[in-house]
């Protein structure tokens, strides 16, 4: 998988946690549906009140996978429901994907392997029972902010696929001030060994004594990218920060080293925001 080389925004709630720390998770991990309370799902089938269905489950008129169903059992859709003898058709909603942000440090790298034993982001994150942190992107070992994990690997898919084209914008500290044809140069494109590259946005943010900042903004991942066309024009990167990807941007309060799971109502309005 190629490394990336950008970032991206929006405005997550929940508390930022140390990286390191492996607490337990307010959601579960990777299978397509929450298990959900039998009677519970019996009423939204339009069986009955769901008072009136446990009291079903009691006189034993409903079984699960050829068993006598009990109160407050939680089933999932491999599960076999009958009512009085007769199969029931139920409906499960897909389970919500999972969604991690985590503020890279430089000097760690993003993989789970590594001879040289360098530290991996992944020895920061939470625990994820039955499954796995997929992670969008990479960012390069000296490079900081934002990356972005979830437990779904089609919703990956979705933010890393070059047809998807998602912007991804970083915070780039240079050795001195570009010149209009620089500038110029890296949004028409820059011609690097595996193909042309270009800025969609490039804006000057200021900085101090020889120091320059600016914000980029590209839509693709290549390894190295960003440091390459500066590099190609000879001006020297200092400092590379992703402060988003997509529509999801590096929160403030979000301290390197640190990672905050999205709230499921936010997943929700970042996957109504993803191309199809």
């Amino acid at each position: 998988m190629r490394k990336d080389a950008d970032g991206n925004r929006a405005a997550p709630h929940g508390q930022p946690q140390a990286g390191g720390r492996r607490g337990q998770s307010t959601r579960h991990a990777i299978p397509h549906a929450e298990p959900q309370k039998l009677h519970k799902m019996l009423a939204q089938a339009g069986l009955g009140s769901r008072r009136e269905l446990e009291e079903w489950i009691v006189a034993g008129r409903v079984s699960v996978n050829g068993k006598p169903a009990h109160v407050g059992q939680r089933i999932g859709p491999q599960d076999r429901v009958r009512v009085n003898g007769r199969p029931v058709n139920l409906k499960f909603a897909p389970r919500t994907p999972r969604v991690l942000l985590y503020h890279k440090l430089e000097g760690e790298i993003v993989s789970r392997d590594d001879p040289e034993g360098r530290p991996s982001v992944f020895d920061k994150l939470p625990r994820i029972g039955g499954g796995r942190w997929v992670n969008v992107g990479r960012l390069d070992f000296n490079t900081e902010g934002l990356l972005v994990f979830t437990s779904s690997g089609e919703l990956a898919n979705r933010l890393m696929h070059p047809r998807y084209e998602i912007e991804r914008e970083y915070a780039v500290r240079v050795i001195g001030e570009l010149s209009e044809a620089q500038e110029q140069a890296l949004l028409e494109g820059i011609e690097l060994e595996d193909g042309i590259a270009r800025f969609n946005a490039l804006f000057a943010r200021g900085g101090e004594g020889t120091n320059r900042w600016y914000h980029v903004i590209l839509n693709e991942g290549r390894n190295r990218e960003v440091r390459r066309m500066f590099e190609s024009l000879g001006v020297q990167v200092s400092r590379l920060i992703r402060v988003r990807f997509g529509p999801i941007s590096l929160p403030p309060r979000l301290k390197r080293g640190m990672f905050q799971e999205l709230a499921e109502e936010d997943v929700r309005a970042l996957l109504r925001t993803l191309p199809k």
